[in-house]
């Protein structure tokens, strides 16, 4: 079965503190709400202490057409991949070289570009042309969870293989200063931009090329689950001006109400039970969403406190979130043979969940 190897991460290089954000979102929103302090309490209830952003905050305070923030979005989205890349790479005693990556899977939601992300990636590292690309869109939340289970496929059909999974999300470049919505002050609340690179091999990876010194979790199984009819709960409305945030309020309900069936039958078809898990490692989409993981599956806080502490610190960067949560368990000594689940949930209505176990 794929290992996987490290995680790096990139900052975009202005932090935010969530007071700040509150009185932008005041000065924005209250001459459009009656109860604009009461609204503004999902602020505070969310958890969150600071995030990142590509952009200072005076520059969301202006208009901006959709080519303008899709410049940004391009240049950005290169430069913080560049140094997540070697970031990743870094992280371990042993270093492939660039032309050793057989395949980049990239994945991004919030920004368009043709040629894609990796292509341009290319040409600032000295990864060999005929490198595989695979770039996914659209696939918001969920695309860190799903990104890693398609690596892990491909890593499967070729087990000599070593993969980059880069996920991209600059959620604030989506910001519409226009948008007098409750959707839009939600979402104002919490996304926040970055990007984060996994490293993975095929289990016919010469050991010796390895470093092995701590046990390393190895992906056994994935999922994938659509909710028929539910386009609306989650996504973009694409308009002249750009992307428009789609965040129902009913959320955590369907977190709450769908998702432990799908990861019951994920389990069974595994042969295993909730009990043989001993680490969830969580897309935080929210306090609330994760309050609702918690109650669908009937864990207790300690569970998901690194989702809690990734939020808390960053925020929601949509795709690349859950690969900061994986990046904090891959610093721990995890005792050989525990499993754990990687899960995620994103537009479509869906969910993405990933079986992985620690091996020596």
């Amino acid at each position: 079965m794929p290992y996987i190897l490290s995680v790096g991460t990139c900052d975009p290089e202005h932090t935010m503190d969530q007071e700040d954000t509150v009185e932008f979102a005041r000065e924005l929103f209250s001459d459009h709400f009656t109860h604009i302090d009461r609204l503004l309490r999902v602020f505070e209830n969310g958890q969150i202490g600071t995030r990142n952003f590509v952009n200072d905050v005076q520059w969301y305070k202006a208009t901006h057409s959709l080519q303008a923030k899709n410049d940004i979005y391009i240049e950005k989205s290169v430069e913080y991949s560049v140094k997540a890349i070697e970031d990743c790479l870094a992280n371990r005693e042993k270093q492939f070289p660039y032309n050793e990556i057989e395949a980049i899977f990239f994945v991004s939601t919030t920004g368009f570009s043709t040629p894609s992300i990796e292509a341009r990636i290319m040409n600032e590292l000295p990864f060999s042309p005929h490198t595989k690309r695979i770039p996914i869109w659209g696939l918001g939340c969920a695309g860190g969870a799903s990104g890693l289970a398609r690596a892990h496929d491909y890593c499967l059909a070729y087990p000599k293989a070593k993969v980059l999974l880069i996920c991209a999300e600059l959620c604030s470049l989506t910001f519409q200063k226009e948008d007098y919505s409750k959707s839009n002050l939600v979402g104002t609340s919490l996304f926040a931009d970055g990007v984060a690179v996994v490293l993975m091999v095929g289990d016919e990876v010469k050991e010796k090329e390895l470093s092995l010194e701590n046990p390393l979790p190895r992906t056994l199984a994935s999922q994938s689950t659509l909710m028929p009819d539910s386009e609306e709960v989650m996504g973009w409305d694409i308009k002249d001006e750009g992307l428009y945030v789609i965040f129902s309020k009913d959320i955590p309900h369907i977190v709450d109400s769908w998702f432990y069936p799908t990861i019951h039958q994920f389990l069974i078809d595994q042969n295993l039970e909730l009990e043989d898990i001993k680490h969830i490692i969580a897309h935080p989409g929210g306090i609330k969403v994760l309050n609702a993981y918690m109650e669908s599956l009937d864990l207790p806080p300690s569970m998901l406190q690194d989702s809690f502490e990734v939020l808390k610190h960053y925020g929601n960067m949509s795709s690349v979130t859950v690969l900061y949560v994986l990046n904090r368990f891959l610093k721990k000594k995890i005792p050989v043979g525990e499993k754990g689940l990687l899960i995620a949930l994103g537009p479509g209505f869906s969910s993405e969940v990933v079986l992985v176990e620690w091996v020596k």
